[in-house]
């Protein structure tokens, strides 16, 4: 397609503008070849007719399509001219806020005078190990690509960095330098690239300055080679410095600085040890006054001074040295000050005693006389005599001039050579790379011999550059078989010449210089001669005759002669040297004692370099013989000589180059100035880049990518199976120009503008298709409308319709309804009235009827009461009748009585006069008497009680007299207390007194007061009237205030309790940090305690092992990573015996294809022999169960059928032996044999076979040994159950005893077995008699029954062996089917991967069989256990029986009964769950059970934490035996032999998660056997005895649970290092849904393609990965909440990982990758389902990922979207937010870009956020991890200890 037919309307184009050097502008109308006008209309909207130029007619460029805008790469755009390139650039720096942009193999920088977050470490750790064009333009991919290649290639790299001043070279190659220092780590201890990095500070502070353009420009050149070891890794570096610009320490111009250093002497003047430098401010001082402008805004002189002086210690110059240096710049600064007085016009002198000069030779040690002399004058010498003359005042300034500048230059490089020193290289260097910090081009107003220099170098720089670009290009084009033209281009080679060559600039000025009255006008006059109109390149002012032109590659610069001569020349007088010479500060005399022998002060040679490189160096060191006319040499010499050093030194390295732009003259932040950034593109050869990569095939398309990009424009019948084929039909439909394209081997190539045609005919045919596709929505949208108006219409009408007749039926049913309703009102009120009428009349009649019944009863009442009346009182009167008559007759009776009683007294006194009256009463007196004396013992009782209890009281009265005592003491005391109280009474009742008066007169004063209160009281009535008004008031406003209150209490209390929840939610994050902080240091202490042990390792290897080669992996290596590689390498070799007999040197033999198939075949036939010992070991259990079933006469032949097995498994090991042999006799013959195939050592080939071969026959060795095993546990279980000599088999017994169920059914059938078994006496006589016949007919039957049970349980086992026959042929079939398949896919493949793959086929059988193997191992052994337990306890209840029926024998039949064999059961022990073993076994015990213990296997056939138990088991017997030195040395060996098995196999997951589960489930043991109650609780009692009993491990279980805090980061760390690789891959750049996102135009730097290839990882293998872990975890037995921790930090990985590449990857950032990454992050969260994790955490951690991918596809326009994005995205940071915006790329036309002002609003919104600053997430973030405590429910007693672990030793108690 011409390109005239791409200007049609619309077509947009760029015009030249003065003011922004190019503007956009819109065709309105085609261009049709002849046009001289172009109609365009500007994106203002402003209408112009552009002219097209009438020579060339030259077209205007094309503008790239919206889509390409932004792009990465520069050559990734279609069109490429200076105004795409300005434009992306432009668009990348102020929309995007990114300054990084590649230009092919050129990384341009744009100074943004603004601190970014993107050079930070974990920004240096994503950019680690990746590919260049992987990750987004950085300095650190440009780093990064040099280490690579150093690493890959083994050739030498150099960074060239160059730009204006002001650019940022300096800051870009720091960045460089502390890359190299991050990620390679230092090879000692000695920390060099902390040295390397130190350099900066020092020397930025004694060759930087602030000029117009910088306030830290660097006013010299440097180049420092980083050197590296052979494992990579910094071990020294060099420096190289060029041009030092040594006028600006005697001349500033306006608003500049001297040297940094200058101004940091005067801000610390005030510091006690530079008080005799006697220094002061910076204005003091000529040197430093002369700019106006001795402060920078933002810097701080005396902590720069404070942060230089660090540096030089930690570089190793000693305080001396500093306070040396120090006192030469204060000099420097103090001879600055000196002046001269002019005797005459030739003559000068010093002023007498000048302060200055006095200070100046104190410090430097000279006399001063003789300076102040020399300084006047100076000594001419002639061939006969030497003349002493005067000079003038002019000329005595520019010797003291010369005399400091030459002071510092020599300071300068006594300095550089230190540094060197410092960072010279204790070890062989064995690569480098180096970084050229250096000017780039300068023009000024005024141009000298500095910018002349400059230029020159630029110069040499530019062709080595463009030498480079275009050898590139070409290879390019070599490499893809694709016809190579020359390509015309700028080549400088000519002006390179005008300036170096003879006759040239420079050998014309050290011509003139060596003449004594050489001048600069003479010079240029020479030069005018010599060049002008000879040499295109040079031209001559019109206006002057003291300049001349040069035509750079960059621009024209014209150059002013005046003190070209001088400063070529570098005169400094000898006295003036002389006279430092002879001074005693031995500093400055080392400054110029070496001065002769000195090649040039600005390039050092490198010592101790060793430069790896094939092209021969030029040594800078010249021969002895010319060393005294070396430092004659002209400035312009030196810098010829060096800069050709340097050159080569170039050529010999592979080049990076790094282009800094600066955007703006003002320093202004991310502020574009289109004119100066188009003057620097065209200086640093950014332009000539893309004119050299569009002279030829600029857009570069692999195959599938354009398949994949243009699959749009192909028809179905086009796709075909080869891709390239494809490409090529279609693109000839496409380009009928064939001269536009070129088909290469895996890439198409473009020329420019071509893939913006074939985008404009893809937009096309995607415009159309969204026609298409718009136009049948639209109608399938219309119709349906329509539909559902028809749908409606009808509807409506149903409905009204259906209304209707509703109404009508209403109207019906309301009609009759009436009718009825009036039928019954009108019966309704009938009823009524007849209702009432009845009422009324019976209620008449009840009233009627209710007045008289109450009268007849009134009228019965009270007949009924008087009857009562008259009952009451006649019984009163009969009562009152009988009362009187019973009073009278008892009063007759007691008169009577009375009579009688006086009679009977008189007989009474006659009576008690006689005797027999006193013989009574002494009888009674007798009875007295006995009373009394009884009474008389009881007093004395008494008596004696009182005499104790008085001996009591006595006791108790003394005691208390003493207290009384003590109490008149005290009272004494008191009353002199209350004496002293009496005498203060008096003198209160004075006071009283007074008192009693006042009162009185208060008194008075209160009646006046009470009448004035009267009168208040009055006042206060009328008050309180109104106050009680207002209080009403109050009242209303304190229930208002009051409900406010309680509407602020209630506020305010949830509040507090939403501020207690963030508090509490707050101590839970510092608790998680505190944790997260010890658990940091704890993993710093355990690498720095395995950095110590790896160091003694070393040590110990180093004489014996040498140290293996380093290969760098793609991730960030430290010192300590690459010490555990090494440790690996050699358990490696100690695992392969056959690689440690051969020398590293020895050649590797190739692989045969007829011996693989040999090796093949062995590997077969030992399949074979595996199997046949697996068919025997099934054979000798068949024949174990048929032995049950055999009678007690066949011994002899089971006998003899064992011997017969033993000697076939004999002659089977043999054979088995034979064939090991000659595997062996074949891997040595392999190893031996060469083939010219291949002939490089550690071909692919032979290390993938040779490895494989190794691990089969390791596999078979262990198959045997297992095999073995099991044979010896089956011949011990069948000598174990040998027939006893009965009639009836000991295992019958057994199998009858177990189905019996009932203890009845046990005890007749063993009556029964005894009754069989016995011969009792009378059997014995009746054989003689008539019963004999009997009994041989029963036994004879028994016998028949016997023989044919025996008969049917053969038949029985034959026809089982015969259907497992059956069985094995039919599987044996299989298997022979699927190895032919096998075998004929294998055919197929080429012989490496056939290789490759068999093997690994027979490797995963013989570990399933393996794994089958140990399966059945474990079940027989718990059968064995299980039968041993049951015939126990059968035996146990046998044996009661027996005893049961030995009861109810006879005694004589208990003697008569024979004596036969009784099998006597042992009585099962009781275990206490404890394990004991000696002392001496400790270490085996370790050894056995940690060091050799293979996780793999314990984790399949054990119970998960066994080693844990048995490990607790052992330590609860030291602890029973109060052993606290075997506890303590238990411990202590467990936790070093956990610690030393992890580091030697910590790289692998299964190793690392078996110890974590074993180690936490160890420290579960001792919390829950530790007596503690918090952790018994869930114990069984049985559980609680086995708890310790003397010793607390409180302090062993904080060590354990450290090391496995340790183990848990270890695992987080081994399961990172596997993902790592996949995520990306995985989760970014693999199309889950296919076809979703197009792949966009790429640059040079071709990303990784999203197409799948075999080696690349998808979202299928990261899942894979996780269901690997779990599982693992899962068989080991970990704690369920470690699983979820471990799973939470796997998934914040991924997260993390993904959202860091995705924020450094602009062309990640798309809707469509929006879309894929949700979908990858739902089937994560489906895997999280699935293994039921959803509580765990890890959907959270995906929280920013998710935010992420929403952000990328939801709507970026309005304000409501802006709102929306701030709400949604509150797990993104404001930094990760705007970069996501910024990034935001469409992949298609029809998306849109984010604007500018909408992200602004985003910020704007976002600015009271208050997160992180940082831009990417700590991917190495480890959680804190916990460890929840978690009893087991397995009893110790019951754990068995397999015999496969080896621990005979140990016995259970």
């Amino acid at each position: 397609m011409a390109a005239s037919e791409l200007y049609t309307k619309y077509a947009r184009v760029w015009i030249p503008d003065p003011e922004e050097v190019w503007k956009s502008a819109e065709l309105l109308k085609d261009y049709k070849p002849g046009d001289k006008v172009l109609q365009l209309r500007l994106e203002e909207g402003k209408e112009l007719e552009y002219c097209l130029d009438a020579k060339t007619k030259e077209l205007p460029p094309l503008r790239n399509p919206d889509i390409l805008v932004g792009e990465n790469d520069l050559t990734a755009l279609s069109y490429l001219h200076e105004p795409a390139v300005l434009h992306n650039l432009k668009v990348r720096f102020i929309d995007s806020k990114l300054i990084y942009t590649y230009c092919g193999i050129v990384l341009v920088a744009i100074n943004p005078y603004e601190q970014l977050p993107i050079y930070g470490e974990d920004i240096i750790n994503a950019y680690s190990g990746q590919n260049m064009g992987d990750m987004d333009p950085h300095i650190f991919a440009v780093a990064e690509e040099a280490y690579k290649q150093m690493a890959r290639d083994e050739r030498n790299q150099s960074i060239i960095v160059s730009g204006e001043s002001g650019a940022g070279k300096t800051v870009s190659a720091k960045y460089a330098m502390r890359y190299f220092a991050t990620v390679s780590g230092s090879a000692s201890e000695a920390n060099v690239e902390e040295k390397v990095l130190a350099s900066n500070p020092i020397m930025e502070s004694i060759g930087n300055a602030k000029t117009t353009r910088n306030d830290n420009s660097s006013r010299f050149g440097k180049y420092i080679e980083i050197g590296f070891d052979k494992r990579y890794r910094i071990i020294g570096a060099n420096m190289r410095t060029y041009l030092l610009e040594k006028s600006r320490v005697v001349f500033q111009a306006e608003e500049e600085r001297n040297y940094h250093i200058f101004y940091q002497l005067c801000a610390s003047a005030a510091l006690p040890e530079f008080k005799t430098l006697r220094l002061g401010n910076a204005n003091y001082f000529h040197y430093t006054k002369q700019g106006g402008s001795p402060v920078i805004d933002g810097v701080d002189d005396a902590k720069e001074m404070v942060n230089t002086r660090q540096a030089c210690t930690l570089l190793g110059i000693s305080d001396s040295y500093q306070m040396g240096i120090f006192r030469i710049l204060a000099g420097i600064l103090h001879l600055g000050n000196v002046e001269f007085a002019s005797r005459d016009s030739d003559s000068c002198t010093v002023p007498p005693k000048h302060e200055p000069l006095t200070i100046f030779c104190d410090l430097m040690g000279v006399e001063y006389e003789e300076m102040a002399h020399w300084l006047c004058h100076r000594k001419l010498a002639t061939a006969t005599e030497t003349y002493i003359k005067p000079i003038s005042k002019l000329h005595a300034i520019n010797a003291r001039d010369a005399l400091a500048k030459h002071i510092y230059a020599n300071l300068f490089n006594w300095i550089v050579d230190h540094v060197n020193k410092a960072l010279h290289a204790t070890v062989k260097q064995h690569s480098f790379i180096g970084v050229l910090d250096i000017y780039g081009f300068e023009t000024f107003e005024i141009n000298s011999f500095e910018q002349f220099c400059i230029n020159y170098a630029n110069e040499k720089l530019q062709q080595q550059f463009n030498m480079h670009v275009f050898k590139l290009e070409q290879e390019e084009y070599m490499k893809e078989q694709i016809p190579w033209t020359l390509i015309d281009f700028y080549d400088n080679q000519p002006c390179i010449n005008l300036i170096e060559a003879k006759m040239g600039v420079l050998d014309l000025l050290d011509e003139e210089c060596k003449m004594p009255k050489g001048s600069d006008d003479s010079w240029a006059q020479k030069l005018y001669n010599t060049h002008l109109n000879k040499c295109a390149l040079f031209e001559k002012p019109r206006m002057s005759n003291k300049a001349f032109i040069i035509k750079h590659f960059a621009d024209k610069v014209e150059y002013q002669c005046e003190g070209f001569l001088e400063k070529n020349k570098d005169t400094v007088y000898e006295e003036q040297i002389k006279v430092l010479k002879s001074s005693k500060f031995k500093l400055l005399l080392e400054l110029f004692q070496d001065e002769e022998k000195v090649l040039s002060p600005t390039s050092a040679t490198p010592s101790g370099r060793v430069p790896l490189t094939r092209m021969p160096i030029k040594p800078a060191k010249a021969r002895p013989g010319q060393a005294s006319k070396e430092h004659k040499k002209t400035v312009g010499h030196q810098f010829r000589n060096s800069l050709h050093l340097l050159m080569e030194t170039l050529n010999a390295t592979t080049p990076h180059y790094v282009r800094c732009i600066k955007p703006n003259d003002f320093k202004f932040p991310f502020t574009f100035d289109e004119k100066r950034a188009v003057q620097q593109l065209r200086a640093c050869g950014v332009l000539e880049t893309i004119r050299i990569s569009a002279a030829g095939f600029p857009s570069r398309w692999t195959y599938q990518e354009f398949f994949s990009r243009y699959r749009v424009l192909m028809k179905q019948k086009d796709v075909l199976g080869d891709r390239k084929q494809t490409c090529k039909n279609v693109l000839e439909k496409l380009i009928q120009d064939k001269d536009k394209y070129q088909f290469g081997k895996t890439k198409i190539f473009f020329r420019a503008g071509q893939v913006a045609y074939l985008e404009k005919i893809r937009a096309d045919k995607l415009r159309a298709a969204c026609i298409r596709i718009q136009k049948t929505i639209r109608g399938w949208l219309m119709r349906k409308k329509y539909m559902r108006m028809r749908k409606a219409a009808i509807t409506i009408q149903r409905h009204v319709r259906g209304y209707q007749a509703r109404c009508y039926a209403t109207f019906l049913r309301r009609t009759r309804a009436a009718i009825t309703i009036q039928k019954f009102q009108r019966m309704y009120v009938v009823r009524k009235r007849y209702q009432g009428m009845r009422d009324a009349t019976i209620a008449l009649q009840a009233l009627l009827r209710g007045y008289m019944v109450r009268n007849k009863y009134q009228m019965m009442l009270r007949e009924h009461k008087c009857v009562v009346l008259q009952k009451h009182v006649r019984g009163w009167l009969a009562r009152r009748r009988y009362g009187r008559t019973l009073r009278a007759i008892v009063y007759l009776q007691c008169c009577y009585r009375r009579m009688m009683a006086k009679r009977e007294l008189k007989k009474l006194k006659i009576e008690a006069r006689s005797v027999e009256r006193y013989k009574k009463l002494h009888i009674g007196l007798e009875n007295k008497i006995m009373q009394l004396q009884r009474k008389i013992d009881e007093q004395n009782k008494e008596y004696k009680s009182l005499l104790e209890k008085m001996t009591s009281l006595e006791l108790t009265y003394s005691t208390e007299t003493e207290k009384l005592r003590s109490d008149v003491e005290r009272l004494r005391m008191s009353e002199e207390e209350a004496r002293n109280a009496t005498s203060r009474v008096l003198s209160l009742q004075e006071e009283i007194a007074k008192l009693r008066k006042e009162l009185h007169h208060t008194q008075a004063e209160k009646k006046s007061i009470e009448e004035w209160a009267d009168k208040y009281k009055h006042e206060t009535e009328q008050l309180v009237s109104e106050l009680k008004e207002q209080n009403s008031l109050l009242k209303t406003e304190k229930e208002e205030l009051n409900r406010r209150i309680h509407d602020q209490a209630r506020e305010i209390t949830e509040s507090m309790e939403k501020k207690l929840v963030e508090e509490t939610k707050q101590l839970e994050l510092d608790l998680n940090d505190e944790r997260l902080r010890y658990q940091n240091l704890l993993n710093e202490f355990s690498r720095l305690e395995e950095r110590y042990d790896d160091l003694k390792d070393e040590m110990n290897l180093m004489v014996s092992i040498p140290k293996p080669g380093h290969k760098r992996t793609d991730s960030t290596h430290s010192s300590n990573e690459s010490e555990y590689t090494f440790s690996s390498e050699i358990t490696e070799a100690e695992d392969l015996p056959l690689r440690m007999e051969q020398e590293p040197s020895e050649k590797k033999a190739a692989l045969d294809m007829s011996l693989f198939l040999k090796l093949q075949k062995r590997v077969s036939e030992l399949e074979q022999e595996k199997q046949s010992l697996q068919d025997e070991l099934d054979r000798k259990e068949e024949q174990a169960l048929r032995a049950k079933a055999k009678e007690e006469e066949r011994p002899p032949i089971r006998g003899a059928e064992l011997e017969y097995e033993s000697l076939k498994r004999q002659e089977l090991e043999s054979e088995n032996k034979k064939l090991k042999n000659e595997l062996n006799e074949l891997q040595k013959a392999l190893t031996e044999t060469r083939a010219p195939e291949v002939t490089a050592p550690g071909a692919p080939a032979y290390r993938v076979l040779l490895d494989q071969l190794t691990s089969v026959s390791e596999e078979l060795e262990v198959r045997k040994e297992e095999v073995l095993i099991l044979r010896s546990q089956l011949v011990s279980q069948k000598e174990a159950i040998q027939p006893k000599h009965t009639m009836t088999d000991a295992t019958i017994l057994l199998e009858d005893v177990q189905k019996m169920k009932d203890k009845g059914e046990i005890a007749q059938a063993y009556i029964g077995l005894k009754e069989t078994n016995r011969q009792s006496p009378q059997d014995y006589h009746m054989l003689n008699e008539d019963g004999e016949l009997w009994l041989a007919y029963e036994g004879l039957k028994q016998a028949n029954r016997l023989l044919e049970s025996q008969l049917q349980s053969q038949k029985k086992s034959h026809e089982n062996e015969l259907e497992s026959l059956r069985g094995e042929i039919q599987s044996l079939k299989e298997e022979n089917n699927r190895q032919q398949q096998l075998l004929a896919q294998n055919l197929q493949l080429p012989p490496e991967a056939r290789i490759e793959a068999s093997l690994q086929h027979e490797i995963t059988r013989l570990t399933n069989e393996n794994l089958d193997l140990m399966e059945q191992l474990e079940k027989q052994d718990k059968t064995v256990r299980k039968l041993k337990k049951q015939l126990k306890v059968f035996a146990k209840k046998i044996g009661e029986l027996e005893v049961g029926q030995m009861e109810n024998i006879s005694p004589g039949q208990i003697i008569d009964e024979p004596i036969r064999p009784v099998n006597i059961p042992r009585k099962e022990k009781d275990f206490q769950g404890m394990l004991e073993y000696k002392k001496e076994d400790e270490q085996k015990l370790v050894k056995n059970l940690i060091l050799e213990l293979k996780p793999r296997g314990v984790a399949v056939n054990l119970i998960p934490g066994l080693p844990a138990y048995i490990l607790f088991m052992c330590v609860r017997h030291a602890d029973y035996l109060n052993d606290d030195q075997k506890v303590r040395s238990l411990l202590t060996s467990t936790i070093n032999g956990i610690k030393k098995v992890l580091k030697k196999r910590g790289d692998d997951f299964e190793t690392v998660s078996f110890w974590l589960s074993n180690t936490c489930r160890f420290l579960h043991c001792l919390k829950q056997y530790s007596g503690e109650e918090g952790f018994m609780k869930h114990n069984t009692p049985r559980q609680n005895e086995h708890c310790l009993t003397n010793f607390d491990l409180a302090e062993y279980r904080q060590v354990l649970s450290d090391l496995a805090i340790q183990i848990y980061q270890q695992l987080v760390r081994v399961l990172e290092n596997i993902l790592q690789p996949m995520i990306v891959s995985g989760m970014l750049e693999h199309e889950t849904i296919q076809g979703v996102s197009g792949v966009k135009p790429t640059g040079l730097r071709k990303r990784t393609s999203s197409i799948a290839d075999e080696g690349t990882y998808t979202l299928d293998s990261i899942i894979r990965q996780l269901n690997s872990f779990h599982s693992v975890m899962c068989q080991h037995g970990m704690d369920p909440e470690l699983i979820k921790q471990v799973v939470k930090q796997m998934f914040y990985i991924i997260g993390a990982v993904t959202l860091n590449n995705l924020l450094l990857r602009k062309d990640m950032c798309s809707w469509s990758k929006g879309m894929q990454i949700r979908y990858n992050v739902s089937q994560l969260e489906e895997w999280l389902r699935d293994k039921n994790l959803m509580n765990s955490g890890a959907k959270e951690t995906l929280e920013p990922l998710i935010q992420a991918a929403q952000l990328l596809q939801v709507k970026k326009k309005t304000d409501e979207d802006a709102e929306a994005i701030c709400s949604m995205c509150n797990a993104l940071t404001t930094a990760q937010i705007v970069k996501v915006l910024n990034l935001y790329t469409p992949v298609n036309e029809f998306e849109e870009r984010v604007l500018v002002s909408f992200i602004r609003t985003i910020q704007v919104r976002l600015r009271d956020r208050k997160d992180s600053p940082q831009l990417l997430m700590d991917a190495k973030h480890i959680f804190p991890v916990t460890f929840p405590f978690n009893p087991s429910s397995l009893a110790l007693e019951t754990i068995q200890i397999p015999a496969s672990l080896g621990l005979g030793f140990i016995s259970r108690v």
